[in-house]
């Protein structure tokens, strides 16, 4: 999806998705025939259809279909500590420095954390620690992209867009000794 596309609200794109019941509360999956679009947590399954109809209103929607739902069924697998790994397509729209954050956040390993600053540095802009911390706020396709292992130079969780709560499960899921 461009972002011209994605600023008139999906005009013009199918848009596939589905809600289930996750350990963490509701979760939402999105895609377009590229990959996925859009992925995010809450706690009533009518905030994320809401959610979902806000943010693609001009678009199509169409209920997932077998290879969205085997995309669902993956992240709640690894949501419930039966997966380590996730490699799904997706189709994000962001500015080019976001986009070179959330390729940097993918190479964080499963069951560790880097600090903001460390993220900074690794995409050489050692001074953008607060612009690394806003990209992944506005991370499109959370658990894919694991914006949750960004913690603060202090160790301090710091913050997260779907709840503290759920950053300190998916931090316990992924360290066993923290269990």
């Amino acid at each position: 999806m461009t972002p011209a596309t994605y600023r008139k609200f999906g005009k013009g794109e199918v848009i596939r998705y589905g809600i289930a019941p996750s350990p963490l509360g509701f979760l939402l999956v999105a895609a377009t025939e590229q990959g996925l679009c859009r992925v995010c947590l809450a706690p009533e399954k009518a905030e994320l259809e809401a959610l979902i109809q806000e943010e693609f209103a001009q678009a199509t929607l169409q209920p997932a279909d077998t290879q969205l739902q085997q995309w669902l069924q993956q992240l709640i697998d690894y949501l419930g500590g039966k997966l380590t790994t996730l490699d799904l397509p997706c189709d994000m729209r962001g500015t080019a420095f976001q986009m070179q954050v959330w390729q940097a956040l993918k190479n964080i390993p499963w069951g560790t954390t880097v600090s903001y600053g460390d993220l900074a540095a690794a995409i050489n802009n050692p001074k953008a620690i607060r612009a690394v911390g806003s990209a992944c706020g506005a991370n499109p396709v959370a658990l894919v992209i694991p914006c949750h292992r960004v913690v603060r130079q202090d160790g301090d969780l710091g913050g997260y867009r779907w709840g503290i709560d759920r950053k300190q499960a998916l931090l316990k899921l992924e360290t066993p000794s923290l269990s």
